[in-house]
């Protein structure tokens, strides 16, 4: 199991950037890949960005394809979320995923059920 702690959350303006980051602990060498999702109020959580720990191959939702980047720190066992151009609409509480089974050719790293760990959330709120 990998425990996972998010912080670097907050309170920002629209047009405005913050990051996330993801400390990853207990059996991080299982990791094949981590995720942050995110769930507004009366929604259901959605998928935001990936990325595989093997070869830093990086996959985004849409909607925020071009403001949002995912990176990762091997050696620190950490996973960013660079968040640019900030808009109401991405207030959420954004989640930490691990996943720690094999990544298939099936495997899309876009689904809530690719991943076995998760963490608390941090609260992201975007003003206008």
């Amino acid at each position: 199991q990998v425990q996972l702690v998010e912080s670097g959350g907050g309170l920002v303006q629209a047009g405005g950037s913050l990051r996330l980051s993801c400390a990853a602990s207990g059996r991080t060498f299982s990791t094949y890949a981590m995720g942050w999702f995110r769930q507004a109020p009366g929604k259901e959580r959605e998928f935001v960005a990936a990325i595989r720990w093997s070869d830093g191959r990086t996959y985004y939702a849409d909607s925020v394809k071009g403001r949002f980047t995912i990176s990762r720190d091997n050696a620190k066992n950490t996973v960013y979320l660079q968040m640019n151009s900030l808009k109401p609409e991405d207030t959420a509480v954004y989640y930490c995923a691990a996943r720690t089974v094999f990544i298939t050719y099936t495997t899309t790293l876009k689904n809530l059920h690719d991943y076995g760990d998760w963490g608390p959330g941090t609260q992201v709120t975007v003003s206008s």
